[in-house]
């Protein structure tokens, strides 16, 4: 019987019940949509960042080089050379180093040459084929064959650069003979093959080879021969070396190193993502600060609600006291009323982040990253935040009620 009265007495004036769901809903709907993101990438970075203590590239800016490297979203500084690299590997801090190649991409993804150290560092299992094992055999990722429809034995070509409109090198094709199995990581968006390959599509043509020995001609074969070894060297380089130490000691002496005498610099991941994380905590932080404000003048609109609701029913409650309804069941009836408001909201709120987790999902595809929409842990505290906001609001309109004078009640129905 309280239910059907609960629910008669939410249905009494629509418009103010609906008022106070849309406020609860548009604030536990900003806070969840903030929530989910923020959590989301922060577990994103750090799955594709284990095992990584350093990022060497060419110089520039330090995060735009992790930003390439390790999450492959932004554009890479430059190119570094073998023999620098090659020092590096040498070194007896080091335990592991991943090269990464790259400059091409195909349908908007990413072409790295790498190892297969690289795939390993992930855990990644095959779900067809093979990995690759020599130059243009390629395998992809999970997300790459779903978007692509790439299979076993087709091949393709690739694009220079990452946009689609890019130049494409129609004098090589790629065969695929792997496809992994989804990670959850940055490789399931990634076209892996050998660092050959990578070198192999960009070496001049045999038409631009011809060319460039018809403008030798005249020059004395050391000369040539000069130009030649130069032209290979320049052919021979990385975009980037990921690199394990073999102690904590490497963290403390190799990059001011590498940065003080070598043309490359060096970067620590995990320094510069907590400085992007905390720059983003900024805006974050504003944007909750808001929705708590939203969610706290929605506090206010369900006690407006209900205490104005117990004003028009006073006459009905001191009925139902006469009835035989006991003081604390009319307590719980508002009580329940602001906790049901509060339910609604969240439920509002929770579809309403949902919704903006799929717009953001529609308008971000050049980043090939995709929110997932499971319930996040934190947001149990937004759940008990918003039962807390609605029983609060709910209180004093039932303490009222629940010290009501019947008699005057019954005296007065006006």
């Amino acid at each position: 019987m309280l239910a059907k009265i609960i629910f008669g007495n939410l249905r009494h004036k629509p418009l103010h019940t609906a008022l106070s769901v849309a406020l609860l809903a548009l604030s536990t709907g900003i806070i969840a949509l903030l929530l989910s993101m923020q959590t989301q990438i922060e577990q994103k970075m750090e799955r594709d960042l284990q095992e990584i203590d350093l990022v060497l590239g060419a110089k520039g800016s330090p995060l735009q080089l992790v930003l390439s490297a390790v999450y492959h979203l932004d554009a890479p500084t430059g190119n570094i050379s073998m023999e620098d690299v090659q020092k590096i590997k040498r070194h007896p801090l080091v335990k592991q180093t991943i090269p990464l190649a790259y400059g091409d991409s195909y349908a908007s993804f990413r072409i790295v040459g790498t190892d297969s150290n690289y795939v390993k560092k992930y855990d990644a299992r095959l779900q067809r084929g093979r990995l690759f094992a020599t130059d243009l055999e390629v395998v992809v990722g999970a997300s790459v064959a779903q978007k692509t429809g790439l299979q076993l034995g087709q091949t393709f070509h690739s694009t220079h650069g990452e946009a689609a409109q890019g130049d494409i090198h129609e004098e090589h094709d790629y065969v695929v003979v792997g496809i992994l199995e989804p990670t959850n990581t940055v490789l399931d968006q990634l076209i892996l093959c050998t660092v050959g390959s990578v070198w192999t599509i960009h070496q001049p043509s045999e038409a631009e080879s011809n060319h460039e020995g018809h403008d030798h001609e005249g020059h004395n074969d050391e000369e040539h021969d000069h130009e030649e070894h130069n032209h290979e060297a320049a052919e021979q380089e990385l975009t980037a070396l990921l690199v394990k130490f073999r102690s904590p000691m490497g963290i403390m002496t190799l990059p001011r190193m590498v940065n003080e005498t070598t043309q490359m610099q060096a970067a620590v991941p995990a320094l510069e993502i907590n400085r992007l994380l905390g720059l983003m905590g900024i805006g974050t932080a504003a944007l909750q600060a808001l929705a708590l404000a939203i969610l706290v003048i929605s506090g206010f609109s369900v006690f407006i609600t209900l205490y104005n609701r117990l004003q028009e029913r006073r006459y009905e409650l001191a009925l139902l006291r006469s009835l035989g309804c006991r003081k604390g069941q009319l307590f719980f009836l508002m009580i329940a009323e602001g906790f049901l408001l509060a339910i609604l909201g969240f439920a509002g709120g929770h579809l309403l982040s949902r919704l903006g987790l799929a717009y953001v999902n529609q308008s971000s595809q050049a980043f090939h990253f995709a929110f997932q929409y499971d319930w996040v842990p934190t947001e149990a505290w937004l759940l008990l935040s918003s039962l807390l906001v609605g029983t609060l609001a709910a209180l004093i309109p039932a303490w009222r009620a629940y010290r009501m004078d019947v008699s005057a009640a019954l005296a007065d129905p006006s």
